[in-house]
């Protein structure tokens, strides 16, 4: 090109940099003149620009020896080299982290949404430095040594995807642990670029780590023609709009994960399993036929406009803005890491990990599943209770890695909260009571204490036993984990994502006298009551486990850095199971007592109620812990907090007339009464 338009063209280019850089780098002369004077120049630069003959010159570098000598000096590092492929995260922070201005990367009420901040703490941004991870590629290793090399290459390529295929694309055959320690771009987890430069053979869909990533230097991203020059100077990749980024196939790579099985002597069988296949149980959802990505859920919308990058004057808001947060259920790995973050070698503040376990939490507990009780009838001796588990996640729950589980709690009290039944509680160590040694078995119907539902996978080796190595890993025992509403064994996927075990027979696990699809388990409860009397309460419960203790048996049987620094750190976590969802029923009389427990300590007048507030006669000021009001077919109106101990407490009773029952917990135990609300 000519030299003037050579020049304008730089200069130009200059101005459209983050403005911290335009700041420090115009020269003094400039800096004289107003912003506005800034403005038209740029506006003059551009009209001569449009009148000039630009020629293509490949061997005429853009910047200046003294411009790239100075940037270099003042900490602003040149753009990617050509023999790399991925930036670090730390690169991208200056645009998209926190805007000290909070001008950029908030919302319309000023609260700051930024994408560096969000992604920090998540298991994507953590995932080469997860220790479980680290810790189970080791016991690998211990069990397989001659496989080694392979193990290491394939875990490497989803849980540190930018160092690995660095690796891979100049020329490398393995990419080890050992490599990837002594790699900052594999540090870096599932860092930008390991998202962002995915393709578009994405649509093609590989799986198992086979990331078909585009090395021509783009970022591919939502959002149409954006502004290219900042990305391009400072870090040399041009920012590219692609629908592809948007679509759950952008996820397929790392989350459908199919491995070679071993027998009992490591050698290779022929035989493949499936280890995890969430993408592929998501095309086999309701979810995939009405166009609810993985994104939508993980990376939650904001539909304000959002200005994407900080300090570029003039930038245009973009919507909607997708939310880095990558909530998944591993709420029990992100506060492991976070207890622990020091010896892991992560600087991200608690801050960042206190706002990621939150949104964690929510989808756990807000958006994965429903939990409703039944009180189906009462014979002389038994009490049939019916809980409808539903899935409201866009694919199995729980999904992913073979460890987790969901647990189905019930327990049944009398008036003296002595347990008359229980089933799916915990010991001392978080492990299920009375379960099989093996595994438990699927089940329609409980009856037994012995017996509880565990949503869960359970694989085998070659000779039908349990296994939780991965390469020995030959068959499915048992998965009856929650299908996603729209799941059929008609689907042409379905092979990679069967219903295996007892399951398969129950006649409404995901399906009901029509159809399948449902994405709900009925499980009934019948509960031998011969002995007792009286109103009995019933709680039931869904518990979430990351790692169960069970599953970590046969690695903690081994020992290996890895490994002895993640029993370490498991056993001093807090590792209380999530709960994600509760319900309370009272049941009528049992066995013809009367329906009213008879309290000398308290007491309730206006039980034919009028003004809707009940008001208990508390003489002896015995302590009440809380009330539950029920229906009166025994379904939980409400629960209110109380810890008083006064003569007079008010009870506010629901809007709706009709016949409720009040059960008040006590010191002394729980009394119930019947009050008409008229």
């Amino acid at each position: 090109m000519n030299e003037l338009s050579y020049t304008l063209t730089r200069l130009f280019a200059f101005l459209l940099v983050p403005y911290r850089y335009f700041r420090i780098s115009l020269l003094p002369a400039i800096m004289q003149f107003s912003r506005r004077l800034l403005y038209l120049f740029c506006i003059g630069a551009v009209l001569l620009l449009s009148f000039l003959s630009i020629q293509q010159n490949d061997a005429q570098p853009f910047h200046t020896t003294l411009e790239r000598s100075y940037f270099e000096e003042s900490g602003i590092l040149s753009p990617i080299d050509s023999g790399q492929y991925f930036l670090g995260s730390i690169r991208c922070k200056g645009c998209h982290g926190y805007d000290t201005l909070q001008m950029a990367n908030v919302d319309a009420n000023g609260v700051d949404i930024n994408l560096y901040d969000d992604w920090q703490t998540t298991m994507m941004a953590n995932s080469a430095r997860d220790p479980l991870w680290r810790a189970k590629v080791s016991h690998e290793i211990l069990v397989n040594p001659g496989h080694a090399a392979a193990l290491q290459t394939k875990c490497t390529s989803c849980h540190a995807p930018m160092g690995h295929f660095t690796a891979v694309y100049h020329g490398e055959t393995n990419y080890t642990i050992e490599d990837l320690v002594n790699d900052t771009l594999g540090l870096d987890g599932v860092s930008c670029g390991g998202c962002h430069e995915i393709g578009l053979a994405a649509g093609g869909t590989p799986f198992s780590g086979n990331i078909p990533y585009d090395t021509s230097k783009k970022q591919f991203g939502p959002f149409l023609n954006p502004l290219a020059g900042p990305m391009q100077l400072y870090e040399g990749f041009t920012p590219t709009f692609s629908t592809h980024i948007s679509k759950s196939e952008v996820c397929a790579s790392c989350h459908t994960l199919i491995t070679q099985s071993v027998d009992l002597d490591g050698n290779y069988t022929g035989n493949t399993f499936i280890e995890q296949a969430t993408f592929h149980e998501w095309l086999n959802s309701g979810y995939a036929t009405d166009n609810i990505t993985c994104q939508k859920c993980h990376m939650p919308e904001v539909t304000d406009s959002v200005v994407i990058a900080n300090n570029i004057l003039a930038l245009a808001p973009r919507s909607p803005f997708n939310q880095h947060q990558f909530s998944g259920g591993n709420a029990f790995m992100i506060k492991l890491i976070k207890e622990n973050k020091t010896a892991l070698g992560i600087t991200a503040p608690d801050i960042n990990f206190d706002s990621t376990l939150a949104a964690t939490y929510r989808l756990l507990q807000q958006k994965t599943l429903t939990l409703t009780a039944f009180l189906d009838s009462v014979s002389t001796d038994t009490l049939f209770i019916r809980l409808r588990i539903a899935n409201k996640a866009g694919h199995k729950f729980p999904s992913g890695y073979p460890s987790r589980r969901a647990v189905v709690q019930l327990v049944v009290t009398d008036q003296m909260l002595d347990t008359v039944f229980q089933s799916g509680t915990f010991d001392s160590n978080f492990e299920v009571k009375n379960i099989d040694p093996a595994f438990e078995p699927h089940y329609n119907m409980i009856n037994h204490a012995s017996q509880s539902q565990l949503y869960e996978m359970v694989m085998g080796d070659v000779t039908g036993s349990v296994t939780t190595v991965l390469e020995r890993a030959d068959q499915m025992l048992k998965d009856n984990r929650l299908p996603p509403e729209g799941f059929v064994s008609t689907h042409p996927v379905y092979d990679t994502v069967q219903i295996v075990g007892d399951a398969l027979t129950d006649p409404d696990f995901n399906k009901n006298a029509f159809s399948e699809g449902t994405g709900v388990d009925f499980v009934h409860y019948h509960i031998p009551v011969s002995s007792y009397s009286g109103i009995l309460s019933v709680s039931a419960a869904v518990y979430y486990q990351t790692v169960p203790p069970g599953y970590l048996e046969e690695m903690f049987a081994y020992s290996s850095a890895a490994i002895d620094t993640f029993r370490n750190m498991y056993f001093e976590a807090d590792r209380t199971p999530v709960l994600m969802a509760s319900t309370q029923l009272l049941t009528p009389v049992i066995n013809a007592m009367p329906q009213i427990a008879v309290s000398h300590q308290l007491n309730i007048h206006n039980t034919l109620n009028q003004s809707g507030v009940v008001l208990v006669d508390n003489k002896s000021k015995l302590l009440i812990y809380s009330v539950a009001i029920y229906s009166s077919d025994g379904a939980l109106m409400s629960g209110i907090t109380i810890n008083k101990n006064s003569n007079s407490i008010p009870v506010q009773l629901p809007e709706q007339k009709g016949m409720y029952l009040l059960e008040f917990t006590t010191m002394e135990g729980r009394f119930v009464f019947k009050v008409l609300r008229m």
